[in-house]
């Protein structure tokens, strides 16, 4: 029967209002251990009630079942058989959380070994409970203010426990029991850690709560202890053997107590809490935290430089193929898929003729090259010389610097004339002055230079495009070449949209003016584009899946970490449930920490991705920075966080209070 049950049920009574439960109904209680293959009996056939207001001593050697007995009061273990009730309440109906919430609201515990958190101030220690009640923080700072000057340590509200004597860290345990007005306080062997003086003010503190009305369970194996009490229980091998009391039973009035079984869920002051928390944890174990911090920095940051390089290596690639153009037809000799040596002669100027007639073509350059050497004064170099009609710029899309380009008079007049590259003005004039005008020899024969050409940068394959000289084709012939055949037919296309029937038509055109033979190869710029591009897309998500790989074995670090945080703090753990953390608030922040971490690293992990693709640039390297690529890292690592700090914060969440509070 829960306690709504019971106040119906009296409710219902009429006139004549059922009597009160006593506060606590232990009815032949047994706890077995297993052992190996041996059974030990810590409580065997126990029964006994405790009413509110009274003060009880549970008395007994160690090992005859008295901390069993207190911890199965104050629900933090349960009995293997019998029944337990609080204020009516069967305690074996209760859900965990609602357990929790007795346990936060109900019972107030006061530990031997104090079980403060050493991390934490004494103020905080005290805040706990009010915590996971649900009050505000300002509320919870000036209760555990106003406890801590009561209790003589007014002075000491912000020094942690290992600043503190025992005595005042037992003052600080009993503060802590009383922060959420408890009524009932548990205290177990309250004085086996302290010296004479402090265990008797301790008791004093004790006797003074009793008289307040709560009702108190000292657990001793002290004669003298026991003796300050109204009762005393003797308990030897799970059995009760004595109740005796120096008292009548308290007054019906100190019998009013309400149950109060309602969890408290506050999510986002609940989130704040925790991630305080997981900073402290993280603050008092810096070097760890640093160590796993680091491996989601590492996998991040790569995951952010690896994008930011394969994006730039891409862009470079597209803008360096648009350069190009991307409505061009390029026309080579030799059928497709079909190695040879040497040249092929199979394309003429006559077909580029035949070619420019088509309308959809805007220009037309018919191309041969070679490599030789240019003299200028006493400077020797060697380049690419390219013999062109006068289209060729307007099919290249490339812009003169200064001068002029080759025009059909010097094609047809076979001029000795010729037009430079950035790259071949740059090394035969180191001064700077302008090549126009002047004259150079190839092959000692002097050609005048017309023009130069604008910068243009190396192609996708890494060709200097720079690295040039451009004569008229006609000239090219004669002076250079000798035979007169192509290599190459660059098509302008007018209209992007026609560049497939351009190329059709192409394709017929030539294949009847080779007499039905396709001994020539077609390439279109758009889909030399697409195929850079789907090779750059793949070296982009080769490196993001090395990258993300570190990210992965960066979670698995956290996920390690967490785990072992977990063990090291299993009795924190004991502590917090035995005070009212439900299981959600124990997975909540275990989880938060492995947030906090994942956040923290993600966040370094972005900026120092940035940092190292910007160092790369700086070498020349092709980068591009853009959100998208920081926040998919970022959240991986977040998701990371979420992900592997689950299982350790699942784990911690599932602990049985006795037994994460007896861990050492």
């Amino acid at each position: 029967m829960n306690a709504a049950q019971y106040q119906k049920r009296a409710s219902q009574a009429g006139r004549t209002e059922a009597p009160r439960p006593a506060l606590i109904e232990i009815e032949n209680v047994t706890k077995h251990y297993t052992q190996g293959t041996t059974a030990v009996r810590a409580l065997d056939g126990v029964s006994l009630n405790i009413d509110a207001g009274e003060l009880v001593a549970i008395m007994g050697q160690s090992g005859s079942g008295k901390s069993t007995l207190m911890n199965i009061i104050g629900c933090l273990d349960r009995p293997t058989s019998g029944r337990y009730r609080v204020s009516g309440v069967d305690v074996s109906t209760l859900s965990p959380d609602e357990l929790a919430a007795l346990r936060c609201h109900t019972f107030g515990f006061v530990f031997q070994r104090f079980n403060l958190l050493p991390e934490i101030t004494a103020s905080e220690n005290v805040q706990i409970p009010a915590a996971y009640a649900g009050r505000a923080k300002h509320e919870r700072a000036s209760r555990a203010q106003a406890l801590l000057s009561r209790l003589g340590l007014g002075e000491r509200v912000h020094h942690r426990p290992t600043e503190l004597s025992g005595g005042q860290q037992q003052r600080v345990s009993i503060a802590r029991a009383l922060m959420n007005e408890a009524p009932v306080i548990l205290a177990d062997e309250p004085t086996g850690a302290l010296d004479t003086r402090s265990g008797e003010d301790v008791l004093g503190l004790l006797k003074e709560l009793h008289r307040e009305g709560r009702t108190v369970i000292v657990i001793t194996h002290n004669p003298e202890i026991a003796g300050h009490c109204d009762r005393t229980i003797h308990i030897a091998d799970g059995k009760i053997t004595s109740d005796e009391r120096k008292t009548k039973k308290p007054a019906a009035a100190a019998s009013d107590f309400k149950l109060d079984l309602a969890a408290r869920n506050r999510w986002l002051p609940d989130l704040v809490e925790a991630a305080k928390m997981a900073l402290n944890s993280m603050r008092v174990n810096l070097f760890r935290t640093a160590l796993t911090l680091l491996g989601v920095v590492i996998g991040v940051a790569a995951v952010v430089a690896m994008l930011a390089i394969g994006d730039g290596s891409k862009q470079q690639v597209l803008e360096r193929i648009s350069s190009m153009g991307t409505n061009l037809l390029v026309v080579r000799p030799g059928a497709a898929r079909v190695r040879g040596s040497g040249d092929i002669a199979t394309l003429v100027e006559e077909d580029a003729r035949a070619i420019s007639e088509l309308s959809s073509v805007a220009a037309i350059s018919p191309e041969r090259a070679t490599r030789a050497t240019v003299r200028f004064g006493n400077v020797d170099y060697q380049t690419l010389i390219l013999g062109a009609w006068p289209g060729y710029t307007q099919a290249r899309d490339w812009a003169l610097a200064e001068g002029s380009f080759v025009c059909e008079d010097d094609v047809k007049g076979y001029a000795p004339v010729i037009v430079l590259g950035q790259t071949v003005a740059r090394t035969l004039f180191p001064q700077g002055e302008s090549p126009v005008g002047k004259y150079l020899l190839v092959r000692n024969v002097p050609f005048e230079i017309v023009g130069v050409l604008a910068q243009r940068g190396a192609t996708p394959w890494g060709t200097d495009q720079d690295d040039i000289a451009v004569m008229p084709l006609s000239t090219g012939y004669m002076r250079l070449f000798g035979k007169r055949y192509l290599q190459s037919i660059t098509v302008l296309v007018g209209d992007s949209n026609e560049i497939k029937e351009t190329e059709t038509a192409i394709e017929k055109l030539l294949t009847e003016r080779h007499r039905g033979v396709v001994d020539f190869q077609i390439r279109n710029t758009s889909s030399i584009l697409e195929t850079a591009l789907a090779t750059q897309d793949t070296l982009t998500i080769l490196l993001a899946s090395v990258a993300a790989i570190s990210l992965l074995v960066g979670g698995i670090g956290v996920m390690n970490i967490m785990l072992v945080s977990v063990t090291e703090r299993t009795r924190e753990i004991g502590v917090r449930m035995a005070t009212g953390a439900r299981m959600g608030n124990i997975l909540l922040q275990f989880n938060t920490e492995a947030l906090v971490v994942c956040g923290i690293g993600g966040l370094v992990g972005v900026l120092l991705g940035i940092t190292v693709a910007l160092i790369v640039q700086s070498f020349g390297v092709a980068v591009l920075l853009s959100p998208l690529p920081a926040i998919l890292a970022f959240s991986c690592a977040f998701l990371t966080g979420l992900l592997f700090g689950y299982l350790p914060a699942r784990k911690a969440a599932q602990m049985d209070p006795v037994v994460a509070l007896s861990y050492e």
